[in-house]
């Protein structure tokens, strides 16, 4: 496990590692605290400000990106390949969305700006949520 974040150029600590594996795959799109709740149970004196930290850390390293779709609290994402976001209006569950959608701004638009990428996110209600409306 080690091996795979020596390319970071972070300290590893062991609760560093607990919060890059839970992070590992995690399609969940967890908030901080998710994440706290999580890695507490395996390093029970483990501060919020670690994980905070290590999630800072790892954001500025480009390895997760922070998520500004929820009103409530910032959420991270592990997966920083292209791609968006739809997100349930009701449980505010976070799916992400591999596709392609070709937008193209006019200068006027733009205003000057060079652009380096693009984020949409869809919203609406999840089949769950669906369910018991």
């Amino acid at each position: 496990m080690e091996q795979k974040y020596r390319s970071l150029h972070i300290k590893l600590t062991p609760q560093r590692l607990a919060i890059l594996s839970f992070l590992d795959g995690n399609k969940t799109h967890p908030s901080a605290e998710e994440i706290y709740r999580a890695v507490t149970k395996k390093f029970p004196t483990m501060s919020f400000a670690t994980v905070y930290n290590t999630l800072e850390a790892l954001k500025n390293k480009g390895t997760v990106q922070e998520l500004k779709i929820d009103n409530d609290k910032r959420r991270y994402d592990p997966d920083i390949s292209s791609h968006h976001h739809i997100i349930c209006t009701n449980c505010k569950n976070i799916l992400d969305v591999h596709k392609d959608f070709s937008i193209d701004l006019s200068e006027d638009l733009k205003q000057g700006f060079e652009l380096s990428g693009n984020s949409i996110e869809f919203y609406g209600l999840c089949h769950k949520c669906r369910k018991h409306h």
